[in-house]
């Protein structure tokens, strides 16, 4: 790769441009969500950290009455906490961000907006409310037999309706845009936005008639039975997308954002809109893949979704080209030299925004190969239902996905509060601690799957625990893996508060927005439409999906589900 020279030398925190004043009205509306996302983020993680502990034997829970119940809460609240609403909060606040900065004007409906921070957070305090009143012990995958209060179902519908808010009034502030700029191309990081955004309205779907049609219902009382299989199947055509709903804001930022901070250009904007389209495409059909070993689904349909679930990889595979490219050229131009050596001109140790990205895209690159085992008919059923699979889960959201919207957040709360960030050497201890926790957490959780520890399950009290000697050396794995990760995400929310309420900028920042390396002239026109992929992913995920749905719906009874608490 030889670029043109830069006309100045890069900075780490490079901006591609300043930041118009139309963006100001709609700060306080994103501010919220990211606060909050910060508040959820805590109380999951405490939890999260208790669960790690059991599998080494320890129970803090048995400092309090009722430990056993009290754990399957604190595992629900774990899932539901970090997996729905931290996630959710967080990608609401910073997929706004992206399209008023891409497109350069405000929301389009304030109000919209508003009512979207409200409906989000009075589903968020249903859905708390009735965890931790012990009415909704029925776990991150919370399809039936196991039943919960109405409230906790509601909540789910006011979050999911929530993300369709924000959707709309993405949509309405590009069609506003496009009313203005007819002939123009929808810049990339508002493209990107609205691909993530039309991607999870599709996979949404299931979810919305999984809890309107059956389980809300269900158990309000209306109805005294549910087709278990029917509503498992529906969570899961949402479920396994929900993956690149939290994936593709991590995208956003390593192809528009990352770059420009390294000092760097984008390698080919070209393939990134085909990647963000490909995922409208390829995302939805692919859950079956988690009902490897249930009944009702014909082998042809979990062949089917086990092909679709490795052909997503495919725009995974291009973004580690395209990515990479587009960082290798920001170090080169840093002063990096050779075939490997020009990542230590990257600033791995002095600016924790890039270096939480990058070590994200390791730990998730990690995960994908643990994915391919998930995916495979015949492997999955060494691993199913054991903690491989949780492993697998957690360097995907606590590995890519939360430590990136950490490294965001090193430059966005400072942007947003137009504070300086403190303790720049503490956010750098943050991520690469993080970055360890995870890696030595996913590793005791996958040492144990493949020695057949199950999930979900309270090893501590588990009477056959004791007999797999080989679970020992990965449980303690897990435990410390969950220690660091409490202690670095203790200090994140730290330095997040210090800055906060610190000292004032200097000067206002800027968005990092990379350029293309070279402009991209005259783009196809299919790579500047979402509606034709919308379609398509559509018509895919309907042939994928329907036969299954229909043969449960007609063939398999329902039945009554219960309450364990």
């Amino acid at each position: 790769m030889n670029p043109q020279p830069h006309p100045q030398p890069p900075t780490d925190d490079a901006p591609a441009r300043e930041l118009s004043s139309l963006y100001r009205p709609d700060s306080l509306h994103i501010r919220c969500f990211i606060y909050i996302s910060f508040v959820l983020l805590a109380l999951g993680g405490v939890f999260g950290t208790l669960q790690a502990l059991d599998k080494m034997g320890v129970d803090l829970y048995q400092f309090l009455p009722g430990n056993l119940e009290l754990y399957y809460m604190g595992l629900t609240a774990h899932g539901v906490v970090l997996a729905l609403l931290f996630t959710g909060t967080f990608i609401i606040g910073f997929l706004s961000l992206a399209v008023v900065h891409g497109l350069q004007r405000p929301l389009a409906d304030r109000g919209l907006a508003w009512a979207t921070l409200a409906v989000a957070v009075t589903g968020t305090v249903a859905l708390l409310v009735t965890i931790f009143r012990n009415q909704a012990t029925v776990l991150f995958t919370f399809y039936a037999p196991l039943k919960a209060h109405p409230g906790f179902y509601a909540g789910l519908v006011l979050v999911a309706l929530a993300t369709w808010m924000a959707a709309l009034n993405a949509w309405l502030t590009w069609r506003a845009w496009k009313r203005d700029h007819p002939h123009e191309r929808t810049p990339l990081m508002a493209f990107a936005a609205l691909c993530t955004w039309a991607m999870w309205f599709l996979a949404s779907l299931g979810l919305a008639v999984a809890l309107l049609v059956y389980l809300l219902p269900w158990s309000l009382g209306d109805e005294a039975q549910v087709n278990h299989l029917l509503t498992r199947a529906l969570f899961w055509l949402t479920g396994h997308p929900l993956v690149y709903f939290w994936l593709l804001p991590a995208y956003l930022s390593w192809y528009t954002m990352l770059p420009a901070q390294v000092g760097g250009r984008l390698f080919s904007e070209s393939l990134a809109r085909l990647v963000f389209l490909l995922f409208v495409v390829l995302s939805t059909p692919t859950g079956l893949h988690h009902m490897y070993v249930d009944p009702g689904v014909a082998h042809g349909f979990k062949v089917l979704h086990g092909v679709m679930t490795y052909a997503v990889i495919f725009p995974s595979l291009v973004t580690a080209f395209t990515v990479v490219a587009s960082v290798e050229e920001g170090a080169r131009r840093r002063g990096g030299r050779g075939y490997i050596m020009w990542l230590l001109a990257l600033p791995w140790l002095s600016n924790p925004s890039v270096a939480g990205q990058l070590l994200g895209m390791l730990i998730f690159a990690m995960g994908g190969i643990t994915g391919l085992i998930n995916s495979s008919l015949n492997m999955n059923l060494v691993v199913h239902n054991t903690l491989w699979v949780v492993g697998h889960l957690h360097t995907q959201v606590a590995g890519a996905v939360t430590l990136t919207f950490m490294a965001i957040s090193y430059w966005l709360v400072p942007f947003l509060s137009g504070r300086e960030l403190w303790g720049r050497k503490w956010a750098v201890f943050q991520v690469w601690s993080w970055f360890f926790g995870t890696a030595i957490m996913a590793r005791g959780m996958h040492w144990m799957g493949l020695a057949s520890a199950p999930r979900r399950t309270f090893l501590t009290y588990a009477p056959y625990a004791e007999r797999f000697s080989e679970w020992h050396w990965g449980g303690v794995l897990t435990a410390a893996g969950g220690v660091i990760l409490f202690i670095s995400g203790g200090v994140f929310l730290f330095v997040m508060l210090r800055t906060i309420f610190g000292r004032r900028l200097a000067q206002p920042m800027t968005v990092p927005e990379a350029q293309p390396l070279m402009e991209p002239g005259a783009m196809p026109r299919w790579l500047d439409r979402i509606s034709p992929w919308f379609a398509l992913g559509l018509a895919l995920s309907a042939a994928a999906w329907l036969p299954s749905l229909w043969r449960m719906a007609a063939e398999y009874p329902t039945m009554p589900g219960f309450q364990l608490w």
